[in-house]
């Protein structure tokens, strides 16, 4: 699974940093986003909860 993310759309409320910090981190002021730190399960569910609609997945 790969996750794509909007710099333009993003609103930087932390929900995913917060939820899944092995996954989506910020690493030397780069966001870093590894899907492989969780399940694919676990990743959909904060990307669906993503407020702005940033992030998305693709198979």
């Amino acid at each position: 699974m790969q996750v794509t993310w909007d710099e333009n759309k993003c609103c930087h409320t932390g929900v995913c940093v917060k939820s899944l910090p092995d996954v989506f981190r910020i690493e030397d002021g780069q966001f870093v986003i590894d899907p492989s730190k969780a399940s694919e399960a676990e990743v959909k569910d904060i990307v669906c909860q993503c407020p702005s609609g940033a992030l998305e997945t693709k198979d």
